[in-house]
C-alpha cells in the first residue's frame, strides 16, 4: 500500500466548497458526459438538463470540435463544467494547459497520471491559488481507461491486472497531490481502501440496469458505483442518446436516491 500524501486544509476546504461532499442531492453526483460532435448538440442537451446534474463534462470530442466557446456557453447558462482533455505531456506543456483551463472557469480539469510526478506535482504547483483570484479547479488523475482490458495492458508492456495498474498510478497521483482520480467502477472500493475518505472519486463507465455496456470494459451501475465509494458518476450515451434524455435521467436519480436511503 502506498501511504497517502497527507490532505491540506485547503484543498478539504476546496473540494467541499466545490461539491459539499456529504451532503451532496443524488442529482449532484451526477456528470453528463457531452460526447458529441458539435457544440449545437452539446449545448441543446445543456439546456434539457440543465439544474439536474452537477457538471457537465467537455471532452475531446466536443472540445476539438467547438474549442472554449462551448465551455463559455455551458457557463453562462449557470452550469459548471468539468474539462476532460487528460493533460498528457511534458510539465511545463502541461501544467500551462491546465493554468488555460483555469482561465475559462471550469471546475474541474483531468491529467494523466501516466504523465509521471513531475508532470503531476509542477501542474499542482503551478495552479496555487492567490487569495485574490478565482478558485482554481480541481485536478483529477486518470488512471486507466475503462475500456482497456488485462490483455490490452499487456500489450503495452504492463503486467499485473487493469485493478494494479490502478493502484499503481493512482499512488503516484495522490504522493503527487492531486485532488481525485477517475477510475471505473471495479477499483473504487479498492481505492478507498487504501486511500481512504479524502480523494474524490469520480468513476466513468456508469451503465443503468439493462443498458448496452458500449465499448466499456469496466463498467456498473449507478447503485453499485455509489455502494463501492464514487464521489461523481460520469454518465453519457445511456441518458444523451435516450429518446428522451430526460427521463433517462430522472430514472438515474432515482435509483441513486433508494440507494441513498437504503445506505
Amino acid at each position: 500500500m502506498v501511504a497517502p500524501r497527507p490532505w491540506s486544509a485547503e484543498r478539504t476546504r476546496l473540494k467541499r466548497a466545490c461539491f459539499m461532499r456529504g451532503r451532496m442531492k443524488a442529482e449532484d453526483r451526477i456528470i453528463i458526459a457531452l460526447d458529441v460532435d458539435s457544440p449545437g448538440e452539446g449545448l441543446g442537451l445543456v439546456r434539457r438538463l440543465r439544474g439536474r446534474v452537477g457538471l457537465f463534462k467537455v471532452g475531446s470530442q466536443l472540445f476539438t470540435a467547438a474549442g472554449p466557446p462551448v465551455v463559455a456557453g455551458i457557463l453562462q447558462m449557470g452550469e459548471r463544467v468539468f474539462l476532460d482533455l487528460k493533460f498528457h505531456d511534458i510539465p511545463n506543456t502541461a501544467a500551462k494547459a491546465a493554468l488555460a483551463a483555469w482561465a475559462m472557469g471550469v471546475s474541474m480539469i483531468t491529467v494523466h497520471a501516466g504523465g509521471g510526478s513531475a508532470m503531476l506535482k509542477t501542474v499542482m504547483e503551478t495552479l496555487q491559488s492567490p487569495p485574490t483570484e478565482p478558485k482554481r479547479p480541481l485536478v483529477l488523475a486518470v488512471t486507466v481507461l475503462t475500456s482497456l482490458t488485462s490483455s490490452d495492458l499487456e500489450r503495452l508492456g504492463i503486467s499485473g491486472s487493469p485493478a494494479d495498474q490502478v493502484l499503481r498510478l493512482a499512488g503516484l497521483a495522490i504522493e503527487s497531490g492531486v485532488d481525485g482520480l477517475v477510475a471505473s467502477p471495479a477499483e473504487v472500493a479498492r481505492l478507498r481502501r487504501n486511500f481512504g475518505p479524502d480523494p474524490l472519486l469520480v468513476t466513468p463507465g456508469i451503465r443503468p440496469v439493462g443498458a448496452a455496456l458500449d465499448d466499456q470494459a469496466r463498467a456498473a451501475t449507478p447503485r453499485e458505483a455509489v455502494r463501492a465509494g464514487s464521489d461523481l458518476l460520469v454518465i453519457g450515451r445511456p441518458v444523451t442518446a435516450a429518446a428522451d434524455p430526460l427521463l433517462s435521467l430522472n430514472r438515474i436519480i432515482e435509483t441513486i436516491q433508494v440507494e441513498r436511503t437504503a445506505g
